[in-house]
Parts: structure tokens; sequence; C-alpha cells
């Protein structure tokens, strides 16, 4: 009985071993589960969505090993030795209009923004409206964007208003437009107010590097502030994880448990 009981033991133990490793490969080559916690996205993503990362899609590099932020390991600490040329692995460009996620090219940390800058692309806002080598992109406006003026997600954020002042529980609104980027993708932006970020100096892409913008243009820290400042800057190649293409579900409340809380229209819906 006793050989038993250790047979099985390590059985379930090589069990273990074999799905770990398993889970890690397709985590670092194949997919990277993502949770959206901001609204800088909105409303192409909202709050709550969540999304797997294809890392097929752009070829790999040091970015596409897993970051274990509860256990203090950053991509870094497991791929270093991948990092500081700026190539890939297996590599393919990015297009124009991808909704990507990438490492913070200070921090590490995980964003997901959309792409609106190429290399040796001239990058400028003027008045709310992103140019691109000096040519406005077209815009048309699309109604309005609506959700309740209360706290969201695990982080319990409160979004911001185009009608505000907005009292708790009451709507909130947003400005929302088509924009359509050279090459014809077209996709839903958000505008809240008039404020700096609406008008910026003409940036040139570097070569090798991305320019990248939240689709809730008021509400989005991205390429529109250098990284040395706070904000994300120009985005080096080997810092892209993958493209976010599809929603695979989604929770509007503090957890995805809160079953009561899960927005259905959202499970498997494609990201424009």
């Amino acid at each position: 009985m006793a050989e038993e009981n250790k047979g099985g033991i390590v059985e379930t133990i090589k069990t273990v071993f074999w799905a770990l490793v398993i889970a890690g490969v397709f985590r670092t080559f194949l997919f990277q589960p993502f949770w959206i916690p901001s609204g800088s996205m909105k409303d192409t993503l909202l709050i709550g969505d969540f999304l797997f990362v294809n890392k097929m899609a752009y070829g790999y590099s040091y970015a596409s090993c897993p970051s274990l932020p509860f256990m203090g390991v950053d991509a870094k600490d497991l791929c270093g030795w991948a990092d500081g040329d700026n190539t890939r692995l297996l590599g393919s460009e990015p297009k124009r209009g991808d909704v990507v996620v990438f490492r913070h090219p200070v921090h590490g940390s995980d964003f997901i923004k959309r792409l609106v800058g190429l290399p040796g692309d001239r990058i400028q806002m003027k008045g709310g409206l992103l140019h691109i080598n000096g040519t406005a992109v077209k815009v048309q406006r699309d109604g309005s964007f609506e959700e309740t003026a209360a706290p969201q997600g695990p982080q319990q954020l409160r979004p911001r208003c185009h009608n505000a002042p907005v009292g708790e529980g009451a709507t909130c609104v947003k400005e929302k437009y088509i924009e359509t980027l050279p090459g014809g993708v077209s996709h839903s932006i958000l505008n809240i107010s008039s404020q700096g970020s609406d008008n910026t100096p003409v940036y040139t892409v570097p070569a090798g590097h991305y320019f990248f913008m939240g689709d809730n243009r008021d509400n989005s820290s991205d390429s529109r502030v250098p990284n040395i400042s706070g904000g994300v800057g120009f985005v080096p190649y080997e810092n892209l994880i993958g493209r976010a293409d599809r929603v695979m579900f989604s929770s509007a409340g503090r957890s995805m448990l809160f079953f009561w809380t899960w927005r259905g229209d959202r499970f498997f819906k494609a990201i424009d």
C-alpha cells in the first residue's frame, strides 16, 4: 500500500510538472492572457475585458517571455540575454491600426494601445485631430459613448465625462468618432475635452520604433509623452509582445467571479 501511495504521489507530481511546462510553452510562444485594467482604449476595449494576445503575429524577442509580477520576476529577468539588438526571431512587421500589447520601454509594464505611427512617420496632434506625415486623418462623428458614472473594475476607476460634472450613477457621455487611418483601418475613438495632448509637436518616429495612442484619446498615457516624462514615447520593435485580435470574456464588476456583471455581448468579440 505504501508503494502504491508513493507511486500515486510521483504520478501526480509528474502530471503537475508537465501541465506547467505545457502552460509555460503556450504562454511564452503562442498566446498570453491580458486583462484590461484601465479605460485608455474605450470603447474598443472596456475595463474588465479579457483577451489572449497572439504572440506569433510579430515573432519573438525578450518581451515574449512571460513576466511574473506576483513573484517579482520580469521578462528581462528570464530573457534579458535576448534584449538590446531590437530584432526578433521569425519577426513580422506590425501594421498601422493593429491593437498591440507591448512592454513599456522604461519600467517594463505591459501596455495595450493602437499603432498609429510606423518608422519614419511624422506624427502630430492638432486641435485633437491626428495628423500623419502632414495630412489629417479622416474622422466622422458617430454619436456618443455612454456609461454609468461609477467606479469601474478592480481598481475602482471613475470615468471622465464630456458632460461633466456628473453625479454618481448618472450617465457619463463621451463624443464618439470613427477614425480612418492611412491604409484603410477604421476604428472608434472618443473625445472628452480640450487638453494639452490635443496639440503636440511633430514626432518623427525613429527606425525600428513605433508610435502608439489609446482610442480614448483624452484618457491615455501613450507615445505623445516621452517615456522619460512618464509617458510611453517611441516603442522599440523588440518590445512588442503581440497583437490583440478578439475579446474572449468580459466582466463589468470588481471580479470575474461576479457572474451577474458579465457582459455577454462581448464574449468572443472581434477587436477592430
